[in-house]
């Protein structure tokens, strides 16, 4: 992997390069958002991302989710993507035990419904019990099926806010957020003003079409800053790393 910015490198470390900068999560989460976009934004193909992507793309997924004390996605993505457990390589699970964390991390779920498939690998496999983020108004049913593999945190009254998951985080000494998506979670977390860092793979392929972007919904009333912490090659993928600039470190 090369690095082109700040400076060129031939062998770049990805665990060096992505790790988390000191300091942060001091005073809240340190919140950092992984996507993929073709090079006329697509962040699908067929409703999946998987398409986009390749073994380098593959390499710096696992590296950010090594970094990550938790997992925050939306229920969709679940779906669309058909989550499983988490699973690292050894490499990185054993640089995750030598930082005193869990071998691997547990995934967040942001859903109102409930409506997940609790007999899916995702809940019965995974190593990190699961997370359900809901609301009060969750159907009952589901969260009594769902409560036998995953514990259920209620994070809003009508829609799961997102400052209520960070306390809810911080309070059981979660530092670092990895997010996933989908974009309209990755909105809702920039209008909340949450984000701290997105790291966006750019895949050298055009597909076309109308799928989303990296952010849905509302447009924001001023665009959000960003400064380039890196910019990395391999395989004719880019990979940058950018900081919301209010929250760049130094």
């Amino acid at each position: 992997m090369r690095g082109l910015l700040p400076s060129q490198e031939d062998d770049v470390d990805p665990i060096s390069a992505y790790a988390v900068p000191a300091g942060a999560g001091d005073d809240r989460p340190f919140v950092r958002c992984n996507m993929i976009s073709t090079l006329d934004g697509a962040i699908t193909m067929n409703g999946r991302s998987g398409m986009l992507g390749g073994a380098a793309d593959g390499r710096i997924f696992q590296v950010l989710r090594s970094h990550a004390d938790v997992i925050l996605v939306g229920a969709g993505t679940v779906r669309a993507e058909r989550y499983g457990p988490v699973r690292l390589s050894g490499e990185l699970r054993q640089w995750r035990q030598r930082q005193g964390l869990s071998p691997v991390p547990p995934i967040a779920v942001v859903t109102r419904s409930g409506n997940l498939d609790w007999s899916s690998p995702f809940f019965t496999e995974a190593e990190e019990r699961p997370l359900v983020l809901t609301t009060g108004d969750c159907d009952a049913g589901e969260q009594q099926r769902g409560e036998r593999v995953a514990d259920f945190v209620v994070a809003g009254d009508e829609r799961v806010d997102p400052r209520r998951v960070l306390d809810h985080f911080q309070g059981v000494g979660y530092r670092s957020v990895l997010l996933e998506g989908g974009p309209g979670l990755n909105a809702e977390v920039v209008h909340a003003g949450l984000l701290d860092e997105l790291c966006l793979t750019l895949s050298p392929r055009l597909v076309a079409g109308d799928g989303p972007r990296v952010l849905a919904g509302p447009e924001l009333s001023h665009p959000l800053d960003l400064d380039i912490v890196h910019l990395l090659e391999d395989g004719g993928f880019l990979f940058c790393r950018l900081a919301v600039r209010s929250n760049l470190q130094a």
